[in-house]
């Protein structure tokens, strides 16, 4: 066996005999350490940004597109994000002990359902630095120990990063191995991990399709999936403009590279005209390009010659840059429809002024968040009140939309009898 999987199963190990000491300490033990990280970060601002400066020459020399750049980029004012986050962490209740439910049996035995840690999660993500933070403290607060493996683009980063939170592990008295980072650019370190039962619990995929994919097919370890976002805005005819406008704008263009932007803009044939060109026009002003069906470049010959032709494949494209496909359709019906058609059950909204559409189209659409008259950037563990989330599940079992803590907790039976037999 090579050097590498030697230390990667040494690694694993390491997590495992951490998993068990951190399960049993008290939220307070939990919450020294995340303000330990959060000042750690913020101390090692330099030595952070100049390791991504490393990774974003790299990325740049190869060509990566503006998307992937952002997506890998750390700034000191993200890097106080990731302090505040986890300073919001420390505000919120430790899932791990909490009784979900309880109930006494007509033989006298009282049985608790309680959440208690999962053990140790893998985690495999692409070129996302931040993950490396948000996942190893949602972990570290719920009692888990974390292996991480990201991309080989953010090495520098993620390595700085994992230093820094070793040594506040360190420094607050908790098990520094409960944290482990693969530096390792063999891609069968992602199937070493994925198929490692017995040393890991489960693992979380977080990037893109591809990846997810890759994940999905190799695991024999349990998969927490995340989903890529197919998000869809649909402007019914009675739609306030001012208000429609505003939250397009904003779902696709605030942060087009991340998963709950929004990719496809439905219109209603009935919305009037000059609202639907208005709207148009600002997404071509902010720089988006714009690929439309036929009715819609039919009914603006004005916009035409800046309209791009539509494809089928379009439909069904997370764009991750300023680009948006728009189709207009003549009902909720067709809007509905082509949503169920197209979706990742991920984000999903409606503008409209009509309550019984918008109910209608809350109940009927079958994705992790569904809005009205709001951004789908909104489907975030932080804006929900999570704090830092380690993903957004598009999957329908154990968790689903953000995963905040309680996501990354089981739970087991504790049964108190006073000598009954069966």
């Amino acid at each position: 066996m090579g050097n590498w999987k030697e230390q990667m199963h040494e690694q694993l190990r390491l997590a495992k005999q951490a998993a068990k000491e951190l399960a049993i300490l008290t939220r307070a033990e939990k919450d020294k350490a995340l303000a330990a990280i959060g000042e750690r970060l913020l101390a090692d601002e330099e030595a952070i940004l100049q390791a991504n400066e490393l990774d974003l020459a790299r990325a740049q020399a190869d060509g990566q597109p503006d998307s992937y750049l952002d997506r890998l980029r750390l700034t000191p004012a993200r890097i106080r994000d990731l302090a505040d986050s986890l300073n919001q962490l420390v505000t919120l209740d430790d899932p791990v002990g909490q009784t979900i439910t309880s109930w006494t049996r007509p033989n006298g035995l009282l049985i608790d359902q309680v959440r208690v840690p999962i053990g140790v999660i893998g985690m495999v993500y692409e070129a996302r630095p931040n993950v490396t933070v948000d996942a190893a403290a949602i972990a570290l607060k719920t009692g888990n120990a974390i292996v991480l493996r990201g991309s080989h683009s953010a090495v520098n980063s993620n390595l700085a990063l994992v230093k820094s939170l070793r040594e506040a592990l360190t420094l607050a008295g908790m098990p520094t191995e409960a944290v482990q980072y693969l530096p390792f650019a063999e891609h069968e370190s992602v199937d070493m991990l994925c198929t490692a039962n017995g040393f890991v619990d489960v693992i979380i995929p977080r990037g893109g399709a591809g990846l997810i994919s890759r994940v999905l097919k190799t695991a024999t370890v349990p998969v927490l999936e995340t989903g890529v976002g197919n998000c869809h805005i649909f402007v019914d005819q009675t739609a306030r403009h001012e208000m429609a406008e505003a939250i397009v704008l904003n779902a696709k263009t605030s942060r087009p590279a991340v998963c709950n932007a929004a990719e496809t803009l439905l219109l209603h044939r009935e919305w009037p005209l000059e609202s639907q060109r208005s709207l148009l026009s600002a997404l071509l002003q902010a720089g988006v390009e714009v690929r439309a069906c036929g009715i819609t470049r039919s009914l603006h010959p004005s916009l035409a010659s800046q309209l791009k032709a539509a494809s089928e494949e379009d439909w069904d494209t997370e764009f991750s840059n300023l680009t948006i496909a728009v189709r207009t359709v003549a009902s909720l019906d067709e809007a509905i429809e082509h949503i169920a058609l197209h979706s990742t059950g991920h984000s999903e909204a409606i503008v409209t002024e009509d309550k019984a559409n918008a109910d209608r189209f809350l109940q009927t659409v079958d994705a992790t968040t569904v809005y009205h008259n709001a951004s789908t950037r909104f489907t975030d563990g932080g804006e929900f009140g999570f704090g830092a989330e380690i993903g957004i599940s598009t999957q329908k079992l154990h968790a689903r939309g953000p995963m905040g803590l309680p996501a990354l907790t089981s739970y087991k039976y504790v049964v108190r009898g006073t000598g009954q037999i069966r």
